[in-house]
């Protein structure tokens, strides 16, 4: 086990349910800092709603997540994002009918000081912070390859800059973990390369914790330091990419075959 001041996220006995439904079940999972941690699973495993439980959509029934060695289990979305988690979705959801500039704007408001009565009366503060924000959203175009589409509607930019744009957003909040659901998801095998690439420079460049969700398995075993399986809400296994893939459970969860002890039971 990692030392505790290696620990950016450690989730203990984390159980979600939705009536008589038990999503998420009594899972213990710990990230170390800068670095790269999977999470896989069949469909209906349960990752995106233990995403939801580490980002605050959901409050789990039981269990604790501390994040930076202090407990977020029961604090709103936004106060977790200003602790520093930030995310993108499975769905892209970026603000369309906005510009590329206006969204990374709106990925720098949790950070932002000035109020309503600043920006009414535009206050000397309130001017210099808009203009840091906008310098600040300038530098992530370049950073997200998206260097002069500052004024494009971002309903009009192709499918895989979109996803750039929504990960720009999640960075604009200056998060320390980075959580990302299904990032390769509708891309082509060229797309997939770059955001390979791009995911590694967060981690080694820029020092964040990378925590993703992801079905492309080539990208998983790629890129990952950590790679955790969920079926059925539990964790079943655990470990390196090598690790994960010689394991019985995880090749039972993912091709419906019998464990050994199954097998040897029958």
């Amino acid at each position: 086990m990692a030392a505790t001041e290696d620990i950016i996220l450690d989730v203990r006995a984390v159980t979600k349910r939705f009536g008589g439904l038990t999503a998420v079940s009594k899972v213990d999972l710990q990230i170390k800092r800068q670095t790269i941690a999977s999470l896989i699973g069949p469909n209906g495993a349960g990752k995106t709603t233990f995403f939801n439980c580490i980002t605050g959509f959901y409050r789990p029934e039981e269990g604790e997540i501390v994040f930076h060695g202090k407990p977020i289990t029961l604090l709103r979305p936004d106060r977790i994002v200003h602790a520093g988690i930030s995310r993108t979705y499975q769905n892209i959801r970026l603000f369309n009918a906005m510009t590329v500039m206006e969204n990374l704007l709106v990925g720098m408001h949790p950070h932002m000081k000035a109020g309503a009565v600043g920006a009414i009366l535009n206050t000397r503060r309130t001017a210099h912070e808009e203009q840091e924000a906008l310098a600040d959203a300038a530098a992530m175009l370049d950073f997200i390859g998206l260097s002069g589409m500052g004024d494009t509607l971002a309903n009009n930019l192709p499918y895989g800059l979109q996803r750039r744009l929504e990960i720009g957003r999640a960075l604009s909040s200056n998060p320390t973990l980075l959580l990302l659901d299904e990032p390769t998801a509708g891309m082509n095998p060229q797309e997939t390369e770059e955001l390979k690439v791009f995911i590694r420079h967060l981690r080694d460049e820029r020092g964040l914790t990378i925590f993703l969700i992801e079905h492309d398995m080539k990208v998983v075993m790629s890129i990952s330091d950590q790679v955790s399986v969920l079926d059925y809400g539990r964790k079943i296994s655990e470990g390196t990419p090598a690790e994960v893939q010689a394991d019985p459970n995880v090749i039972a969860a993912y091709l419906g075959t019998a464990t050994g002890k199954e097998e040897e039971a029958a």
